[in-house]
């Protein structure tokens, strides 16, 4: 064999595992993608289930005739873990992750201004226009939160 016929072989042999792994990082790359948008769909319906949740939790706080504390608890777990999945997903913007976090603070921070009927009512709106996937939703939270005075209890 001559010189040129070695390198020409070395040629073809380095194109193929070129074109080889190539093919394998596409692959790769579709994988990864496919495997992002499930994670993320999962996401998605975690977040909607502790919505509902944090709705029929709403429902039973103002339909009780007791036990005030343990349903207001029941709300604000409900809905920190619905903040906990937000704050994974992709599909929201940041503006509407600070405004549902925001929410949960607010729960946090100033549970006597939230246990007003008329603020959970409108914090159940809101969480029903989110789980619905409507931009409407974050603006109503944004509402709930500015109506509380920060300054006091």
């Amino acid at each position: 064999m001559t010189q040129e016929e070695l390198m020409k072989r070395r040629m073809i042999r380095a194109i193929v595992l070129f074109s080889l792994t190539l093919l394998a990082l596409l692959i790769f790359i579709g994988l990864y993608v496919d495997e992002t948008n499930r994670v993320q769909e999962t996401y998605r319906t975690q977040f909607n289930s502790y919505l509902t949740q944090a709705s029929t939790s709403i429902d039973s706080y103002l339909n009780a005739e007791g036990d005030f504390p343990l349903r207001y608890r029941r709300i604000l777990s409900d809905i920190s873990s619905a903040n906990s999945f937000a704050f994974l997903m992709t599909g929201l913007t940041e503006e509407q992750k600070r405004s549902f976090n925001e929410l949960q603070t607010c729960l946090m921070k100033y549970p006597e201004q939230m246990q007003d009927k008329t603020r959970l009512e409108a914090m159940k709106t809101a969480i029903k226009d989110i789980g619905e996937n409507l931009d409407k939703g974050f603006e109503e939270a944004a509402e709930v939160v500015a109506s509380i005075d920060k300054k006091g209890f």
